[in-house]
C-alpha cells in the first residue's frame, strides 16, 4: 500500500490505519463520534493527500478542461477553485473534482483516490485525439494535501495568516513557507468553515510544526485534533455531499445526482464539436423530460441505521435504493441518502426502507441534513 507524507504523524497520534484506494489510512484514532463532534463543535486535521492532485500546463490547458469537466472554465479566474464533474460519453459520472486556476494555462485538478488512473488516462485520451498542447503531471505523490475544518479553525489560522481567513468560499492563494509554496483554498468536505492546505511532501514535518505551534492535540479541549476517515464519512452525509462510489458512479446519470449547478451545457459548444464529453446524452435525457429518478435525503425513525444497497420501498413495492446511511451523531438519529424514482422523490413523502429483517419508516426531507453556524 501507498503511504501518505503523514504516515508517522498517523502512528505517533494511535491511528488505527486501514487500505483505502490502495493507500494506508487512518480510520479513526478514538472513536468516529468523538472525532465527528470534535469537528462539528472545534476544529479537526484530516489527511486528504490520498486524493490525487494533477497539475495541467500548456497552451491548450484550458481547452482540455473545458472538455473534460461539466463546468465553464474559460470564466474562471485567477486564484478561484470550481467544483465539476467528468463524465463519460452516456453522461455517467467518471470523477467529482476540484479545479483550481492559477492562470489561463496553468491549472490543478484534484481527483478522488480510486479515480487517480483512470482520470489521467480520460485526459491523456482527450489530449491525443485533440491535438492538444498540454503537458499533464501526476503530483500526488509528490505533495500532500491536509484539510483542517471547524468553527474554531479560522480564529486559529489567523495567528499564522491574515490572508488566508480573508479568502471567499473556493478561493486559494498561494503562501511561501522558506523555500516551499502551499496552495491554500477556503474548500472543505465536512459541512464546515476551513481550508484545505497542498505542499510539497518533504515540508510536511516543518509545516505542521507552524500550523499547529499553538495547538496542544492532547488536551481534552485541544482547537484541533486529527481525525480519521470514518467521521470524515458522517460529516460529509450530515452536510449532504455526494461520495464517488455511493451516489456518484459510472452507472449514475449527473443528472440524477442534484448537482445541476455543476452543469453548463452549451448548445453552441456542441456543434462546434467543444461541448465536454457526456454532454449530448444528458442535452437527450433533458429532452425526454429528465431522469427517472432523483438522489434524494432519508429520514429515519428509530435507531437502526439503512446501509448502501438497502430497498427504498412504497407500499410493498421497490421504488429506489440507499447510497449512504448513517446515525447522524450531530442529530442523534439515523438519516441516508438514496435514489428514488421522481414521482417519489416530493420532499414530505412517506416511504420505508427494507433492512433485511425489519422494514422502517422514512421520510423524504430535505438536504443537507446539517448547516453549520454563520
Amino acid at each position: 500500500m501507498l503511504r501518505t507524507p503523514l504516515h508517522s504523524f498517523h502512528a505517533e497520534h494511535g491511528a488505527h490505519m486501514v487500505e483505502f484506494a490502495g493507500w494506508e489510512m487512518p480510520i479513526r484514532y478514538t472513536s468516529i463520534i468523538e472525532e465527528h463532534n470534535q469537528t462539528r463543535n472545534s476544529g479537526g486535521l484530516f489527511d486528504v493527500s490520498h486524493m490525487a492532485r494533477l497539475k495541467i500546463t500548456g497552451r491548450h490547458a484550458r481547452r482540455l478542461l473545458e472538455r473534460a469537466c461539466t463546468r465553464r472554465i474559460g470564466d474562471m479566474q485567477n486564484g478561484q477553485c470550481r467544483y465539476s464533474l467528468v463524465l463519460n460519453e452516456q453522461g455517467g459520472v467518471r470523477d467529482d473534482v476540484i479545479v483550481y486556476r492559477f492562470d489561463d494555462d496553468d491549472y490543478l485538478v484534484v481527483v478522488n483516490a480510486s479515480n487517480r488512473a483512470k482520470i489521467v488516462d480520460h485526459l491523456n485520451g482527450l489530449v491525443a485525439s485533440g491535438e492538444l498542447k498540454v503537458k499533464i503531471d501526476d503530483q500526488t505523490e509528490s505533495t500532500a494535501m491536509v484539510a483542517i475544518q471547524g468553527p474554531k479553525v479560522m480564529e486559529l489560522i489567523s495567528k499564522v495568516s491574515s490572508e488566508v481567513p480573508t479568502l471567499k468560499r473556493y478561493r486559494f492563494t498561494v503562501k511561501n513557507l522558506l523555500i516551499a509554496k502551499l496552495i491554500v483554498s477556503r474548500t472543505g468536505y465536512t459541512g464546515e468553515d476551513g481550508v484545505e492546505v497542498i505542499l510539497p511532501a518533504g515540508m510536511v514535518g516543518m509545516a505542521m510544526k507552524l500550523l499547529l505551534k499553538d495547538v496542544d492535540m492532547a488536551s481534552p479541549d485541544g482547537a484541533v485534533k486529527p481525525i480519521g476517515l470514518g467521521a470524515r464519512d458522517t460529516l460529509r452525509l450530515e452536510a449532504g455531499m455526494p461520495l464517488y462510489g455511493h451516489e456518484l458512479g459510472e452507472d449514475i446519470s449527473a443528472l440524477e445526482a442534484g448537482l445541476d449547478f455543476a452543469i453548463a451545457i452549451d448548445k453552441d459548444k456542441e456543434e462546434r464539436g467543444e461541448a465536454f464529453v457526456g454532454q449530448e446524452a444528458l442535452r437527450a435525457t433533458l429532452a425526454q423530460g429528465g431522469p427517472a429518478r432523483k438522489l434524494v435525503g432519508l429520514s429515519i425513525e428509530g435507531k437502526r441505521t439503512p446501509r448502501q444497497g438497502m430497498a427504498i420501498e412504497k407500499d410493498g413495492a421497490v421504488v429506489g435504493i440507499v447510497t449512504s446511511g448513517t446515525m447522524s451523531p450531530t442529530l442523534g438519529r439515523p438519516i441516508a441518502m438514496g435514489y428514488v424514482a421522481k414521482e417519489h422523490g416530493a420532499e414530505g413523502t412517506a416511504l420505508t426502507v427494507n433492512l433485511g429483517s425489519a422494514s422502517v419508516p422514512a421520510t423524504v426531507c430535505a438536504m443537507p441534513f446539517y448547516k453549520a453556524k454563520k
